[in-house]
């Protein structure tokens, strides 16, 4: 992956986190959160910012960056769409709705679409397991999910006014 150059605000920004935090490196795991939210994601050169802030090593950051699946190393898309795979929401049919969710965006799990509009991620659970299969556009989740729904819900972000399209199923 090339190494990207960050501007002097981006660098702002992750020493200000890190000093609301006292660059106390027992906070990595909220500076992390924090900075991400700010950015969208966390990649290897915003990592040694905070590691150097935090006088902490860089492995040590780039450990828990990848450890824990909420950290992303890789930009979002604007309107990021998880699909959750465990077990009810897999017998449920997760799989083919994850199928449509690709086939409609053209991207693989972990891509963006070109336009940086979509991301598409799975993941484990999401505690909804009464509404399997369950689809999450940013924080908004989707219940009982079928295959034929994508389009709508891609269609209705797309045009930027998503609306309660899974209460119709």
């Amino acid at each position: 992956m090339p190494k990207i150059k960050l501007a002097e605000n981006t660098i702002q920004i992750i020493k200000d986190v890190c000093a609301e935090f006292n660059n106390s490196e027992g906070e990595l795991i909220n500076v992390l959160h924090k900075v991400q939210h700010k950015l969208g994601y966390l990649p290897a050169e915003v990592q040694e910012v905070i590691a150097k802030e935090l006088n902490a090593s860089v492995a040590k950051v780039y450990g828990v960056v990848t450890f824990y699946s909420f950290f992303t190393m890789i930009p979002k898309g604007e309107f990021p769409i998880s699909i959750c795979m465990g077990t009810a929401c897999y017998v449920r049919g997760a799989e083919q709705v994850l199928s449509e969710f690709k086939r409609q965006l053209k991207v693989e799990v972990g891509e963006s679409t070109n336009d940086g509009k979509f991301s598409l991620n799975c993941l484990r659970c999401v505690g909804a397991c009464g509404l399997a299969p369950v689809v999450m556009v940013g924080e908004k989740v989707f219940g009982r999910v079928a295959p034929t729904q994508v389009k709508q819900i891609i269609a209705e972000y797309r045009e930027g006014c998503p609306s309660e399209v899974a209460k119709s199923a």
